[in-house]
């Protein structure tokens, strides 16, 4: 009896906070770890419908750049990376649209199969994600390098999400953008997550990662990160590599009008539930103010 009482007062927990996200759109980014253990994906998936079902609006942007990794070195294809971010040459550009079209609709299937109704896109689809050529500045003495077919998102479109989300479906988006000129673009997927949420006005977005959260210099888990704290540590390479652009575009999609974001370890199960259900919460919040 006292293990039934104790579920109906984790329930008890929750009920505050599914009245409070009740109508509200959740730009859930999906990557990692998450995305290539089968317990993990399981979970995952019901997460979403979980979410759906309790009156929430979640939208679905994943990632797959470990997957891309091994396809490219199946071809004998190299990689390199400048802050995070993958060199993409034509033919990579290929292999990347391949992979993540790939992943795009085991995804929706994933989620389908949980009960769920997802729909897999990409951003090319209805122009949704209109993109340019992305320039990056490294080094030392700083240099503006051009990486490729890599773009920067400069419009979101979107009608066809809301379309989906009013009919009661779940959009699952690939980060692949278009050009003005038609061309593709290989886009992080975390910054596509943050330009998607702010075009929604999204209540959250939610950034799964393979780390705990945001670790200071002796690192110890930030539980709540503010904008000069979070500057500082990219200065001193504490937040480095591919947490850079997680951490960027959380403070860009908050400056854009998301009320809340958070960057959460996508390798427990049921962390997406835990963050929005819980009082502690999990991972790191990313706040504008100074934490």
């Amino acid at each position: 009896m006292d293990d039934l009482i104790q579920k109906a007062d984790t329930l008890l927990e929750a009920l505050p906070y599914m009245q409070r996200f009740s109508g509200k759109t959740l730009v859930i980014k999906y990557g990692g770890h998450a995305m290539q253990d089968e317990d993990l994906k399981h979970h995952f998936a019901q997460d979403i419908v979980l979410l759906k079902v309790t009156g929430m609006n979640p939208v679905v942007v994943h990632g797959g750049g470990p997957q891309i990794g091994h396809m490219l070195e199946r071809l004998d294809i190299s990689s390199t990376f400048v802050r995070g971010m993958r060199v993409t040459d034509a033919a990579t550009v290929e292999v990347v649209e391949m992979v993540l079209g790939k992943l795009n609709k085991e995804i929706a299937t994933l989620i389908n199969r949980q009960g769920g109704r997802a729909v897999g896109l990409s951003g090319k689809d209805g122009d949704m994600i209109v993109a340019r050529k992305m320039f990056v500045t490294d080094g030392q003495p700083p240099q503006r390098r051009d990486i490729g077919q890599v773009g920067e998102v400069v419009g979101v479109n979107p009608d066809l999400v809301h379309s989906l989300t009013g009919a009661d479906f779940i959009p699952v988006i690939a980060p692949i953008g278009i050009g003005r000129d038609g061309t593709t673009y290989n886009i992080n997927a975390d910054l596509v997550a943050g330009k998607v949420a702010q075009a929604l006005q999204a209540e959250k977005l939610i950034l799964l990662t393979d780390v705990e959260g945001i670790q200071d210099d002796d690192g110890a888990l930030i539980s709540t990160l503010g904008s000069e704290q979070a500057k500082t540590l990219i200065d001193r390479h504490t937040i480095s590599a591919g947490m850079i652009p997680k951490v960027e575009c959380c403070l860009e999609a908050l400056h854009g009008g998301v009320r809340k974001t958070h960057i959460i370890d996508g390798r427990v199960r049921h962390a997406i539930l835990l963050e929005l259900f819980t009082r502690e919460g999990v991972g790191t919040e990313v706040v504008r103010r100074s934490a």
